[in-house]
């Protein structure tokens, strides 16, 4: 598979939600009308409009770029004013005045395509088949300016598209536009966020163009794949002024510590906090930055060195740490495509790199980070958050989730259909209030098979027993998409996971399906056991620290994995821990253990248990069903 390729959404079939537009308001006639009207290859306008929104319209909503409509035609003038923005309206954050960083020329000016179309620019903010129409006129204008033909071939746009993007960087255009040619390459569907199931056919004659994309790194060599343009702001390694270092370790990975993860944050602020934050030295440390507007790509910390990112440290010395920009209760302004795209392909670069399998216990949101000790489970974090599209992510790493296993198999993937998936939530806009409907990559678990029984507990999350929430922020009753677990019951359209000691419910109906089967080991407490303690961090036994030098206490968790209880497992490891009591210009000795741990998938975070305490089985269940193996989604 080529990285193009890689990082497109599979072609599959779906049916379209109830509430769709009628027949003459349907995207895909407006997509074919716009082309016919402005003379643009229907094929290229919605490769275009898929790589600036996925199709979806948000009316009246802008992004962080200023960006509306299914074309993202943006208009930063009107999108920076707080009080014409739903974002301002509900106490969220400004977008940021004037065009992001290197996009001073912006083809995709809505105010110029309203006086393309000769329309009003409040229509191109707020309706789809104006927005559509004035994205078809800015492609032609374009074409024009470049001195070429309105021409019915698709590959005779490549220029165009290339500078539709608004990137001054000739490597980001280039990737830009061969991602939309690949596209169309292979074709897509998807159901938008309005519930219509858009179409665009694949046109397997269209190739991307064999174009050489390198760049010249920077002066202090960007660890970076060569089709994005990565900067380097670094982060600081020095003493502060109370006596401590920051804000991260020097190493020398691989060679004294395998990285063996990659941490996915958001970072809860906009790009300038961010690069404010990761120059200040008594402030935490990641490796890398990724832009909301346009994917932009800043390294800061190299990847042999450790970053400060996780909470934990056992992560960190294991882990590459990448924050996006943005805010996980407005993902609609921030998540945006070309952010998903370019953390993807830096993803798949690195896992390539260090040969880091890409599947959810390894590739880990920060809010699957457990808590180093039992005390600290309260303050971990819990971004990216609910509504990052895991599904659609680990489609661009060139890993879609999928069943691997039949229906009666005794270990399930977390796999709903984001888009149709959509559960309540509290506290997108203020403590309490309703959050508005939204596709979601989380599914809540319950004490009992029933819609009305409470939401099951974490003791470690409120160790005085207060009850779950639908808060968004609130991770203690839910699991993730593409996480995996022991199946500990059936109940009609119900199914029961094992999940942080206690058997936990989520509805799963075979018309609506939100677990697939899968394949895989698990983990129980030996014969004789009558419970195993699970810890936030695998350290190393008492005899592998040499003289002199302290030893870390361990913590087990407030969690109980009983004898007949299962977890899944994907990793098997050895304890480790990292000397970091001063401040030196070398490495840190990492003092490496003998004992053997297993990598658990235990509740929403993972943890870790002794491989002396536990026996490992393996799933039985019979071969996936074609429908099974690709369920419909985006």
């Amino acid at each position: 598979m080529t990285a193009s390729a890689a990082l497109l959404v599979p072609l599959l079939t779906g049916a379209p939600a109830c509430g769709s537009p009628t027949d003459d308001r349907k995207l895909q006639n407006v997509f074919t009308d716009a082309a016919d009207e402005y003379h643009v290859p229907r094929s290229v306008l919605m490769g275009v409009s898929y790589l600036q929104s996925r199709w979806d319209t948000r009316p009246g909503t802008p992004s962080v770029a200023g960006g509306y409509g299914p074309m993202h035609l943006v208009d930063t003038r009107r999108a920076q004013d707080p009080s014409t923005s739903q974002e301002g309206r509900a106490g969220g954050p400004a977008i940021a005045a004037g065009p992001p960083g290197d996009r001073a020329d912006q083809p995709a000016d809505l105010r110029h395509a309203a006086r393309l179309i000769g329309t009003p620019a409040v229509r191109l903010r707020t309706d789809a088949a104006a927005n559509v129409r004035g994205g078809a006129a800015l492609l032609a204008a374009v074409q024009r300016r470049l001195g070429k033909p309105l021409s019915s071939d698709p590959e005779d746009w490549w220029d165009a598209v290339a500078r539709f993007s608004g990137t001054g960087d000739a490597a980001s255009a280039a990737t830009y536009a061969n991602d939309v040619f690949a596209l169309i390459r292979q074709g897509a569907h998807r159901t938008t966020d309005d519930g219509e199931l858009v179409t665009l056919p694949a046109s397997p004659r269209v190739r991307p163009r064999a174009a050489d994309v390198r760049k010249a790194r920077r002066a202090q060599e960007v660890e970076c794949p060569p089709e994005l343009d990565c900067d380097w702001i670094g982060a600081p390694y020095e003493r502060t002024d109370d006596g401590s270092y920051g804000n991260h370790d020097v190493a020398d990975r691989p060679r004294d510590q395998k990285i063996e993860y990659i941490v996915i944050h958001d970072t809860e602020a906009d790009m300038s906090s961010m690069l404010h934050t990761v120059r200040n030295p008594k402030q935490p440390s990641w490796h890398y930055s990724i832009r909301s507007s346009d994917g932009q790509v800043t390294q800061h910390v190299r990847t042999k060195d450790i970053a400060w990112h996780a909470g934990n440290q056992l992560v960190n010395a294991r882990s590459i740490g990448i924050e996006h920009e943005g805010f996980l209760k407005q993902p609609d302004t921030w998540y945006t495509e070309q952010m998903y795209r370019a953390s993807a392909r830096l993803v798949r670069y690195l896992a390539k790199k260090y040969d880091i399998p890409l599947d959810r216990q390894h590739i880990l949101g920060h809010d699957n980070v457990p808590g180093p000790t039992a005390s600290s489970i309260p303050g971990m974090h819990d971004d990216p958050g609910p509504f990052w599209d895991w599904r659609h992510y680990f489609d661009l790493l060139g890993a879609p989730l999928r069943a691997t296993a039949g229906p009666d198999s005794d270990l399930v993937t977390v796999l709903p259909d984001y888009a149709g998936h959509q559960p309540t939530f509290t506290g997108c806009a203020g403590a309490g209030t309703p959050c508005a409907a939204h596709g979601s990559s989380a599914v809540r678990l319950r004490t009992a098979p029933d819609e009305s029984a409470p939401l099951v507990q974490d003791p470690g999350r409120r160790p005085k027993g207060e009850a779950s929430t639908v808060d968004v922020d609130d991770l203690g009753a839910r699991v993730s998409t593409g996480q995996t677990f022991a199946v500990a019951g059936y109940e009609g359209d119900w199914t029961a996971i094992w999940y942080q000691g206690q058997r936990a419910w989520f509805k799963n109906a075979p018309d609506h399906p939100t677990a697939v089967g899968a394949r895989g080991r698990m983990v129980t407490p030996k014969p004789g056991l009558s419970e195993v303690p699970v810890y936030g961090r695998a350290l190393p036994e008492k005899d592998a620290y040499p003289d002199g030098m302290e030893e870390e206490a361990e913590s087990p968790l407030p969690y109980h994995f009983l004898a007949g209880q299962r977890y899944a497992t994907e990793a098997r490891l050895v304890g480790s821990h990292i000397d970091r009591s001063e401040f030196r210009d070398v490495p840190s000795p990492v003092v490496t253990g003998r004992e053997q741990w297993y990598e658990i998938q235990l509740g929403h975070r993972i943890a870790f248990v002794r491989a002396s305490d536990v026996d490992v089985v393996e799933s039985q269940g019979s071969e996936p069903t074609t429908g099974q193996a690709a369920p419909p989604h985006d």
